[in-house]
């Protein structure tokens, strides 16, 4: 639970009172009451008002908003409003501001434009959220901190350069040690004091986007742009937990963003929150993957689901709505996934600038009499009664698919060998083929405790970060069954060649080398032609995007490649070690081959879904210690009907018994607990 003073799933979202006038605010608060929200975010773009020049403060406002929300019934997720500097900040302190990727210092404008490693913005930023905590420490509205908002963009300014340095020497200690790991003997690089080091950007390293000519440099610097972020908010945190110790701090991530290690930034959040915002032809498993990504951060915990929008964004291209049923479908699909929370960004509409075209509970109309307000007051009584079952339960889960930000970063600096590798798609391939059988996964980091599952994939785990080939040895000689891909075990953690062979420290385990890695061009393919047929699996495959061409030594091959040079050399192989086995995938393949891979390896292990799949359905499960929820989802345009199988129990949004079948409506939810004699049929 984050916080039992509302021991309910949240229902809420940002509000911005201080754009309003009090009688705009009384329809408000009389509308929040309709909608059965029961959670603001405030303050989250403040600071101008709050801190109107350097030596004056002014909260008499932000106490005159919080006592009128909790007055009517609102609590509060209180941000500090350190997303955007105050313009008086920029003009007498310039060094808040950034200087960008092309070397250009900002001006002030925009949001997340502060210099993370700027003396300014960091003593400025935590006294505010120090003075915000001593304010309303005792304040009973106040639920949960939210530091800043949605922290990214990196900075290449003098200060930045300087931090680097620092950095580089608390993590290498000497100059030859960065030399010997940046690998500076190539082109001449080779440094002999530190003020030669310079942030990799467009006029030095880097070209534009991930194109670098020194990895080494380009990957250290992201690092060090995310710990700097992650010190800003630290600072914070730590002001903030120095007066209320007992509230929990958070702030909003950004689900697959790339730019900041997550799972490091985990270990400092009490609890996740990320935004979420898909586009209507985002796959349906790519966002249930984000899901479970933001909940596997903290090893199954739940999380809050702090923005989404109620009907359309306004950022994108195009800015379509969301059809009836949609935000419903999507805010229990995060509920399914572990999210604790059902919040919205915006709850009422801005008058001006780029946010006014951006959804809201509350629409410019101003009135409750709209399609978008009837669904969220629907939805909102809906939680109210399902939401003391749900609460704080967990999803049990077998399978632990890895995702490293390092690892990614480094897959996508490489100089080769194809433009067309991305991390996060060749993750999702993998997670996709369990999700359309109705299998469930955790994201996981190179950190986790792999004792808790039976399978684990790293697709693409290029980097082997320091003592992670032993903990997968471990994994598999004590009866765990890994999976990892082509393009893996090639570098250490400062992209360094493994030498003698790819892949490099994970040879042993897989019982494979390989030779060479083919690039295919996005109109060429190569084919898996199965040695036998297998469960599932029988004939031949597409497959492409690279083909390592690797040579069994000790590993059984399963299947070759049927054509090019290459042709009867293998393309998946499987390993005996220990008690478990370690399979290795050389190229990617169709979806059905991977749906019938890792199909059979799940039953091997005794993991089976709940029900049947059924196109279009999306089937997960949440467990408290005595009961376990069934959540079945139509993402379907058509009524879809699902056959249950012995399982029976009770609607919790209808409040219907349910047994062997239903048919659901378009965008219909169906959340079954189940009965006691069925509690113990799903495994997965």
């Amino acid at each position: 639970m984050i916080n039992d003073k509302l021991p309910k799933i949240w229902y809420g979202g940002d509000y911005n009172p201080e754009q309003w006038d009090k009688e705009i605010m009384n329809e408000d608060l009389r509308m929040f009451k309709l909608a059965g929200i029961d959670v603001a975010t405030i303050n989250v773009f403040s600071w101008a008002l709050l801190q109107p020049s350097e030596d004056i403060y002014d909260f008499t406002w932000l106490d005159d908003i919080i006592e009128r929300l909790y007055t009517s019934g609102t609590y509060v997720c209180l941000a500090t409003s350190t997303g955007a500097h105050p313009a008086w900040m920029a003009r007498k302190y310039p060094d808040v501001l950034r200087v960008d990727f092309e070397g250009r210092k900002r001006k002030f404008g925009a949001r997340h434009n502060s210099c993370p490693n700027s003396p300014t913005y960091r003593k400025y930023s935590e006294r505010i959220a120090e003075k915000l905590a001593e304010r309303y420490k005792d304040h009973p509205a106040i639920l949960i901190w939210h530091i800043s908002n949605e922290y990214g963009g990196y900075c290449y300014c003098d200060q930045c350069a300087d931090g680097f340095r620092t950095w580089l020497q608390a993590r290498y200690a000497t100059l030859g040690q960065v030399n010997k790991a940046w690998n500076t003997n190539f082109w001449g690089h080779t440094f002999y004091d530190w003020e030669e080091i310079v942030p990799p950007n467009a006029l030095s390293e880097e070209r534009t986007g991930d194109n670098t000519f020194f990895q080494g440099i380009s990957l250290d610097y992201r690092r060090f742009m995310s710990d700097s972020l992650l010190e800003c908010y630290k600072l914070e945190y730590n002001a903030i937990k120095k007066h209320t110790p007992e509230l929990p701090v958070t702030t909003n991530l950004m689900g697959l963003y790339k730019e900041l290690d997550y799972f490091k930034w985990a270990k400092h959040l009490d609890v996740i929150s990320w935004d979420n915002y898909p586009s209507f032809n985002t796959p349906t498993s790519l966002t249930a993957m984000t899901h479970d990504l933001m909940r596997g951060l903290k090893e199954g915990q739940p999380f809050m689901l702090m923005e989404q929008t109620p009907s359309q964004q306004n950022w994108q291209p195009y800015n379509s709505l969301k059809r009836p049923g949609v935000m419903k479908l999507w805010s229990y699909q995060a509920v399914a996934r572990g999210a604790d929370t059902v919040m919205f960004f915006q709850l009422r509409r801005s008058v001006g600038a780029c946010e006014k075209y951006h959804g809201a509970v509350i629409e410019h109309v101003g009135h409750e009499h709209t399609r978008v307000f009837r669904e969220c007051a629907e939805l909102g009584a809906e939680l109210q009664t399902l939401s003391d079952k749900l609460l704080d339960a967990r999803a049990n889960t077998r399978v632990g698919i890895i995702y490293d930000w390092e690892n990614r970063w480094a897959v996508e600096l490489s100089s080769g060998p194809t433009v067309a590798l991305q991390y996060v798609d060749e993750v999702h391939k993998y997670y996709d083929a369990l999700f359309q059988q109705n299998i469930q996964a955790n994201l996981i980091s190179t950190e986790a405790d792999f004792s808790n599952y039976d399978i684990i994939i790293a697709p693409v785990l290029y980097m082997v970060q320091k003592g992670f080939a032993k903990q997968i040895e471990q994994f598999v000689h004590d009866g765990g069954t890994f999976l990892t891909t082509f393009f893996s075990g090639i570098v250490n953690e400062n992209d360094i060649v493994t030498l003698g062979g790819y892949p490099g420290e994970l040879r042993k385990v897989l019982g494979i080398w390989a030779e060479e890695i083919d690039a295919l061009y996005p109109d060429q393919s190569n084919q898996i032609v199965l040695t036998e047929s297998w469960g599932a699996l029988h004939g031949q495959y597409q497959c492409g995007l690279l083909c390592d061409l690797i040579h069994a030594e000790g590993a059984e091959v399963k299947a070759v490649y049927g054509s090019e040079f290459y042709q009867g050399m293998p393309v998946l192989t499987v390993n005996k070690f220990g008690a478990g086995q370690a399979w290795y995938v050389a190229s990617s393949p169709e979806p059905s081959f991977l749906q019938g891979l890792l199909g059979n390896l799940c039953k091997e292990k005794g993991i089976t879904a709940p029900i049947p799949p059924v196109a279009g359905i999306e089937v997960t499960t949440r467990t408290t210690a005595n009961n376990s929820y069934l959540f079945v989802l139509n993402h379907n345009d058509q009524p879809t009907s699902i056959e249950l199988g012995d399982l029976t129990g009770t609607d919790l949004i209808t409040g219907e018994p349910i047994k062997n079948k239903i048919t659901l409506p378009p965008k219909g939810v169906l959340i079954l607990e189940k009965n006691e004699s069925t509690q113990n049929s799903i495994k997965s």
